[in-house]
């Protein structure tokens, strides 16, 4: 799959791993962060790797959930 997908890209030269296209969004609002942060949180759910944001072991998304994660993480929300 990967070779397939390097095969139909020029900037490979064999294998194709990650995306290379990206749609970055300027995070000018709070209301457009908190989108974002949830988005974020919210995709190992709809992956279904789990049934809650905050059981991803990965995710900050426990930090928000005022549980113990992983790392330490700066909440944005103040």
């Amino acid at each position: 799959m990967f070779c397939n997908a390097g095969t139909f890209n020029p900037n490979n030269t064999k294998y194709q791993f990650w995306r290379q296209d990206n749609h970055p969004i300027e995070c000018f609002t709070a209301t457009v962060t908190q989108q974002k942060l949830d988005y974020i949180h919210n995709n190992p759910v709809k992956e279904g790797i789990v049934a809650f944001p905050e059981q991803y072991i990965y995710s900050s998304a426990a930090i928000y959930a005022d549980e113990i994660g992983l790392l330490e993480v700066e909440r944005i929300d103040g």
